[in-house]
């Protein structure tokens, strides 16, 4: 991994405040062009949950693993406790990356939710204080195919949003650099059903921390309300990009689907859905395989014109998910050594296939390799 990054020198705990009825003071922002922020120079290197194939994900050294490898951004989700704390998970459950269920203590608390339209049985961050989830640590999200994090599981608590900024801060003052967040709001409309609205409570944190008002941000979401709400808040500011997250198919956002509309993703996608998110947001963040989509036998094709298209409506286009293991790649790269097999050539070789098809960014579980791609 290389010497861990510095601590930072306090993780602070800012209390909270609660935003009045006339929304939050924005003009505690510096004063920044309102405009679109420009391209970027080359590809960034979104570093997927952190360097999640090489430490558990939403873990402290899986940001330092990131940022020691290059990463231009780190990616935090963002939940909420039941005291009203942001923290870093990918889902409000949390059975599948801590050791909740082997906690008796909090054996009781399992339970069944709907989330996102879905029902799911586990133990949830909702239910959870910041102070009892602290005592849970973190474990490997695929432990059949990444055996090797494994050897960290029960080492890591779960960070909360603000000591992942102030971590991101001191690790950017240590190596010289300006390094991204780019948070995505999880699952707003559960939350917010929950008492828990998570969009008043980022803001807040946002203006709360001087790093945030300045390094590069991109807030990202699959919901589109809590992103048109975002926009409405924070504007057009050089430093700060809205992100819309889609997913391919006939599936809708789960804020359209809980207030009866009837908007899919895939309409989303259309050169008129696209000139409609670009009326909020900046970037669209396809997954990989709506860019380059496989064949029936699992091999590249022919480029859709979701690139172009995006382009034309003036969006940037930064894709997720690309994975280092035989299993996550396009038949054309795998090698023999099996499903869950490391493998970095094939890796990069289909990471340089996407960049050929004109995308501006992507998401990474393995930030180093993302970097060899983009250079240096």
């Amino acid at each position: 991994m290389g010497p861990l990054l510095p601590p930072p020198r306090a993780l602070s705990r800012r209390r909270f405040v609660q935003a009045g009825a006339g929304g939050l003071a924005l003009a505690a922002l510096p004063a920044l062009a309102a405009t679109l922020a420009p391209p970027p120079a080359r590809p960034l290197v979104f570093a997927h949950r952190g360097a999640s194939a090489l430490r558990p994900e939403h873990t402290l050294a899986a940001y330092a693993k990131a940022i020691h490898d290059g990463a231009d951004y780190i990616e935090p989700d963002l939940v909420a406790t039941r005291d009203g704390v942001l923290v870093a998970r990918h889902e409000s459950n949390l059975v599948d990356t801590t050791d909740v269920a082997r906690r008796p203590e909090f054996a009781a608390r399992r339970g069944r939710k709907t989330v996102d339209g879905e029902s799911h049985e586990g133990w949830f961050v909702d239910d959870f204080t910041l102070a009892e989830l602290k005592t849970l640590r973190a474990v490997e999200r695929l432990p059949k195919v990444r055996p090797g994090n494994t050897l960290y599981d029960g080492q890591f608590q779960i960070p909360t949003w603000e000591e992942i900024i102030d971590f991101v801060a001191a690790a950017s003052a240590a190596t010289g650099r300006v390094i991204g967040l780019v948070p995505e709001l999880k699952s707003s409309t559960y939350f917010a059903a929950a008492g828990l609205a998570l969009e008043e409570r980022f803001v807040a944190t946002l203006l709360a921390h001087e790093y945030t008002r300045r390094a590069p941000l991109s807030i990202q979401s699959f919901e589109v309300a809590n992103l048109k709400y975002l926009r409405g808040k924070l504007g057009r500011r050089a430093n700060l990009r809205l992100m819309q997250l889609l997913v391919g198919g006939p599936l809708r956002p789960a804020d359209v689907a809980a207030s009866g509309g009837q908007l899919t993703f895939e309409q989303m996608m259309t050169p008129a859905g696209l000139r409609d998110i670009a009326g909020y947001a900046d970037v669209v963040a396809p997954p990989h395989r709506a860019v380059i989509p496989v064949d029936k036998d699992g091999r590249l094709a022919a480029p859709t014109a979701l690139v172009a298209d995006a382009h034309r409506a003036g969006l940037l286009v930064q894709t997720w998910t690309f994975r280092p293991e035989n299993r996550f790649l396009a038949a054309d790269f795998r090698d023999g050594n099996g499903e869950n097999a490391r493998n970095e050539a094939g890796s990069v070789a289909e990471m340089r296939r996407y960049l050929d098809a004109g995308i501006d960014g992507f998401f990474s579980d393995d930030p180093g390799l993302g970097r060899l791609v983009v250079g240096a």
